[in-house]
């Protein structure tokens, strides 16, 4: 099958896996609608998602903005998971872009993972997932919470899994069998999957790893990316390691920024032009590889 051919199955395939994967219990799948064409002011806040509870969560939030706070309209959801001793402002690089290309981006600090943990555990990645989850239901409530400035501007029928290596690892196990259709994709970033993963209705996953990553190899990413049963597509960063590639400036930043950003607003917003952009998004030799595999 040609390049070009193959693009085209992927696109029809993964706006078809979205329909069946993402409408919430007992509601159609949502019509999709063009991503916004502007850039928008980004806002933070933080909170703490059940605070008196044995896991408090603490969660930074990266929102569009305008001169009166949060700006109109309702915007899909990330939930942006770190890697292990990090912190979500560490990758705001990121984050802060997507939410300006009119996302919200919801990042929690994992209770036994994030620097400066008292309890620092690196078995407690396997909890994670029912945290991100945990989260998802907290943020469905706040969009129906009257005078909280993010009521009614969340789309909680739209959103998407995200994070860097454990973080990575962490969004793979939110694709469980049984999950909410509000999980409508996922962004594995120096990751893989664990146990149970890609299971339940098929999501397409974005996959993104140096080649030369010496803390999880590329291998691992590359089973996961086999495992999926849904469209999936592989961004290979050529000589790189564990995630220099997602500090602005440096190689294979651009693209990144680019082929994650399109594949959000066409798995999210279900905006077609955005799918067909991909390639080129991605495209740089010499420092990326861009492939991609229709759903199974």
């Amino acid at each position: 099958m040609g390049v070009k051919r193959l693009v085209a199955v992927l696109m029809t395939a993964l706006l078809a896996g979205c329909a069946q994967a993402t409408a919430a219990p007992g509601a159609g799948a949502p019509p999709a609608r063009p991503a916004p064409a502007v850039a928008y002011d980004v806002g933070v806040r933080t909170f703490t998602v059940d605070p008196a509870s044995a896991r408090p969560l603490p969660v930074t939030v990266w929102y569009p903005a305008d001169d009166d706070g949060v700006a109109a309209g309702r915007f899909p959801v990330v939930v942006y998971s770190h890697g292990l001793d990090s912190l979500p402002e560490l990758h705001a690089g990121l984050t802060t872009r997507w939410a300006a290309a009119g996302f919200v981006v919801a990042a929690p600090a994992y209770p036994h993972t994030r620097r400066g943990t008292h309890r620092f555990s690196r078995a407690d990645v396997r909890r994670q997932p029912a945290d991100g989850w945990r989260l998802i239901r907290h943020l469905v409530r706040l969009d129906a919470r009257g005078g909280d400035p993010l009521a009614g501007h969340l789309d909680v029928t739209r959103f998407a899994a995200a994070g860097h290596s454990a973080g990575g690892f962490t969004t793979a196990g939110m694709f469980t069998s049984g999950r909410s259709g509000r999980l409508r994709a996922g962004i594995v970033i120096a990751g893989g999957g664990m146990a149970g993963s890609f299971a339940g209705p098929a999501a397409p996953l974005l996959f993104v790893h140096g080649t030369a990553d010496p803390i999880v190899p590329a291998s691992v990413g590359r089973a996961a990316y086999r495992r999926t049963g849904g469209p999936a597509a592989f961004l290979s960063l050529l000589g790189q390691g564990h995630g220099e590639y997602l500090t602005p400036g440096r190689p294979g930043f651009d693209q990144v920024l680019a082929t994650t950003t399109d594949f959000l607003r066409w798995t999210l917003y279900g905006d077609p032009a955005a799918g067909r952009r991909l390639p080129g998004d991605a495209r740089s030799p010499g420092v990326t590889v861009y492939e991609t595999r229709p759903a199974r």
